[in-house]
């Protein structure tokens, strides 16, 4: 951890609730220390001296549900792997990172597993995103859920096979379809593991979520996409029609969810309704990024090199191989999500970087070190240009 001060000017502060022109930002080893108006904030002489020229300050970007980058998915369940990920994303502005299972065999997610904590144990800032924790996501879906994620790696949840996955203590957020056989028990097990508990490629109808909130589950993934809606569930349990996950994350107040806001997964339309209905303070932006990130389109594979799915990117998203009409995950950094989010629905920039920053932060329990510029929290900072663009990374209080 370095000893010395650091101090950014002339920026634009982003707090949760305004922006604050003429602002610096004083960081002490790792930590913010003093937030203010440049005129009240006396520089010290030794500090290192970062002029942001009017850009924006924003806090680091928070990323709960990303399979990989540059090459890389985490899945491939190396130390190499998980660095080259951690580090395209540190450049798209994602400071804390939850590296994300797919579907697999039990060996290669205990692989995975070992490989991401030995990285957490060894981790400095030249390693990339700082790991918040493994989203454990595959491989308990829904069969007729499985999207693009390799099926023969699909199973129902088992606790022979989980109860090793949390005993590994890395593991903070815990995906299960809600209407599987063993879920209940499941999301017990990650309650007691005070992970942040959710449903994903699922089909549950409202009792089986209603089910699923009262065993501890309260965050719903990819907001429509892999999900059930009201015509999905007449075609599984018939007339009379009933409601799906969508009305339940709606209708309660408890319930978060997240957005892919690549431009290609939803339409502004989905995106501003998502934020006027679910709100800011429940609605996170997330990559879903796959190895493709910051790679030429072709052909690639999603999840573990050996046995995952194919898919190719064309530059924009990833799809079924043949087929652009089909959805393969994203190939976009959390800063493209931003720029989506700001321009393509009314929020504000606060709301915006809240949902990409101290919305997950909060989720997982984690906002009292990260998610905001406030002073003691984290000196992960972004300087961002007036379109949003990462110019410049500072974190741990390492300007990276």
């Amino acid at each position: 951890m370095s000893s010395s001060t650091l101090a950014v000017v002339n920026g634009v502060v982003i707090s949760p609730e305004k922006i604050v022109p003429d602002s610096a930002i004083l960081c002490e080893g790792n930590r913010i220390t003093r937030i203010g108006k440049m005129s009240s904030l006396r520089i010290p002489k030794s500090a290192q001296v970062i002029d942001a020229k009017g850009a924006y300050l924003s806090p680091g970007y928070i990323d709960i549900h990303v399979h990989g980058g540059n090459g890389a998915d985490y899945m491939d369940g190396t130390e190499r792997a998980i660095r080259a990920a951690n580090q395209a994303h540190l450049r798209h502005g994602t400071t804390t990172i939850f590296p994300t299972t797919t579907t697999g065999a039990s060996a290669q997610l205990r692989k995975m597993i070992q490989a991401t904590k030995q990285v957490q144990s060894k981790w400095t800032p030249r390693d990339g995103a700082r790991i918040g924790g493994i989203h454990l996501y595959g491989p308990f879906f829904a069969p007729d859920k499985v999207g693009c994620h390799s099926p023969k790696g699909r199973r129902n949840p088992s606790s022979k096979e989980y109860v090793q996955y949390f005993e590994s203590g890395i593991i903070k957020i815990a995906t299960c379809a809600a209407e599987l056989p063993g879920a209940v028990p499941f999301y017990r097990r990650a309650k007691r593991a005070k992970c942040l508990i959710t449903c994903g490629h699922s089909n549950a109808n409202y009792e089986e979520m209603q089910s699923a909130y009262k065993s501890g589950m309260r965050h719903v993934d990819h907001f429509w996409c892999a999900m059930s809606s009201v015509r999905s569930i007449r075609e599984r349990l018939g007339v009379p029609m009933q409601a799906s996950m969508e009305q339940f994350v709606i209708a309660n107040q408890g319930m978060s969810t997240e957005v892919i806001a690549d431009g290609c997964h939803l339409a502004p339309d989905l995106l501003e309704f998502a934020y006027k209905i679910i709100a800011p303070d429940r609605l996170l932006l997330v990559t879903d990024a796959n190895r493709a990130l910051d790679c030429p389109p072709g052909h690639y594979v999603f999840g573990p090199r050996e046995t995952g799915s194919p898919f190719e990117s064309n530059g924009l998203v990833g799809h079924s191989p043949g087929d652009p009409s089909t959805l393969a995950s994203s190939i976009m950094g959390m800063d493209h999500m931003v720029r989506t989010m700001k321009k393509g629905t009314t929020a504000s920039l606060p709301e915006v970087i809240r949902m990409a920053s101290l919305t997950p932060a909060t989720r997982l329990n984690i906002h009292h070190e990260t998610g905001s510029l406030e002073t003691g929290k984290l000196a992960d900072i972004l300087i961002l240009s007036k379109r949003l663009t990462v110019k410049t990374v500072i974190l741990d209080g390492r300007l990276v």
